[in-house]
């Protein structure tokens, strides 16, 4: 369906706010995988100390997936999304606070907090791209937002090293850098924040827009938010929660990688640390862009959603595969480059992934099937934590050779899986049935 180009592009500044928030999220995240290194070093941790650590923020992630994703459909995403933020600024600053007596539990601590805030990120920016953005669009959008996660990454090893010093004596200043940030957001979104429907400065014409290809029903039936337990039964939740469970290969690359370069190339440096995860952070952030603008091109050159969802997924599972050769070369770039391309292929996925929400649910379970499916997520995480904390420990770090062949075969099993469970992306409508074709 052809329509004319909009009048009025305020949807856009509600995107640029969801790509910020998301780059605040990463960042805050990424810190500790940044300083991960030093703060093994400094509080004398194992590396099953350190996965202890990453599960207490995993386990927090996967309760706030299930909370805060119903939180957001209840309350909508201007309420919903500053209690998120505003909860994972506080713990997020805290690690600053934690003394060296009580280093371990204390870290244990403000990880779970930071984890129960940043839960609420991802289900309310999809939520508010379904609102605001019309289906042809909605991956483009994601993939937009979705680049704040490797925006916020990238400056974290850019910045954490000329803030806490070359060997790390003044960490807990990185832990402070994002406070500022996200009061300021918080204050920006509650006063800028309305639906389109309801926003004044949104045009009728961009209205037509974002509305003109849903449903009559959608848009008119009233409001009545469906709970997690309402959407768990259905297919087309754990499709997406399958596909989440690639999301353990991420957190692998995001707190392990400096781990990963320190015992397998001897790179204890923080500037040199850096430098190596922002190649991979910048490669990830080009991939989450393009891989919402690979699906939305197959779109306009008249594939089907669901050829152009699952063909996009398909490239971005292929790209990933090469990562398994990480641990066999000794040139730390290959390494660097190859964890690169795979951290391109997972954002890009993810981008078409978060998309598949929006493609089959209605709007008002958007946010609380993403939260299943962070969950999910977040729980194959920490698995990934425990089996690499025992296997570092016990095998050493011969252990990282299966971590990356799994890493790198996953992506196609889990396609081939959404396939099945998905043979194709039939919407549902309110009522949560098949809308008749």
């Amino acid at each position: 369906m052809e329509t004319t180009k909009p009048q009025g592009t305020y949807r856009y500044r509600i995107l640029a706010m969801l790509f910020i928030a998301t780059t605040i999220n990463y960042m805050d995240r990424s810190i500790m995988g940044v300083l991960g290194p030093t703060l093994i070093d400094k509080f004398h941790w194992t590396n099953t100390d350190f996965a202890n650590i990453n599960i207490a923020f995993k386990m927090a992630y996967a309760i706030g997936m299930l909370t805060m994703g119903g939180i957001i459909d209840k309350f909508g995403t201007r309420i919903g999304y500053a209690i998120s933020i505003g909860i994972w600024s506080c713990f997020g600053m805290l690690h600053a606070a934690i003394q060296p007596a009580f280093a371990l539990v204390g870290f244990m601590g403000a990880r779970f907090g930071l984890g129960i805030g940043e839960a609420g990120n991802f289900p309310a920016a999809v939520k508010t791209v379904a609102e605001w953005f019309p289906k042809k669009d909605r991956a483009f959008a994601t993939g937009i937002f979705n680049a704040g996660s490797n925006v916020g990454a990238v400056l974290a090893p850019a910045v954490v090293p000329l803030v806490a010093g070359a060997t790390g004596e003044h960490w807990q200043y990185a832990f402070l850098i994002t406070g500022f940030f996200s009061v300021t957001w918080v204050i920006v979104w509650l006063k800028m924040y309305k639906k389109p429907e309801d926003h004044p400065k949104v045009s009728a014409e961009e209205l037509a827009y974002i509305n003109h290809d849903c449903k009559k029903q959608e848009n008119d039936a009233p409001v009545v938010n469906l709970s997690w337990k309402k959407v768990l039964p259905l297919r087309q939740t754990w499709a997406f929660a399958i596909g989440k469970i690639t999301d353990a290969v991420w957190f692998f690359f995001m707190f392990w990688s400096a781990i990963f370069f320190k015992q397998m190339f001897g790179l204890h440096d923080m500037h040199e640390l850096g430098g190596a995860l922002v190649v991979i952070y910048v490669v990830a952030d080009l991939g989450s862009i393009g891989g919402g603008y690979l699906s939305k091109m197959f779109i306009n050159r008249g594939f089907g959603l669901n050829a152009a969802r699952k063909l996009s997924l398909l490239i971005c599972a292929l790209c990933i595969i090469p990562v398994s050769f990480a641990p066999l070369t000794s040139n730390v770039w290959i390494a660097v480059c190859l964890i690169a391309l795979a951290s391109g292929g997972h954002q890009a996925w993810s981008a078409n992934l978060f998309t598949l929400v929006s493609d089959v649910m209605p709007k008002k379970a958007v946010a609380s099937v993403v939260g299943i499916g962070g969950m999910v997520g977040a729980v194959a995480g920490m698995l990934v934590d425990f089996a690499l904390g025992q296997g570092l420990d016990g095998a050493g770090k011969s252990f990282f050779f299966t971590m990356f062949t799994v890493a790198g075969c996953l992506y196609l099993v889990i396609l081939l899986v959404i396939h099945l469970l998905l043979p194709k992306l039939r919407p549902l409508d309110e009522n949560l049935e098949l809308v008749k074709e």
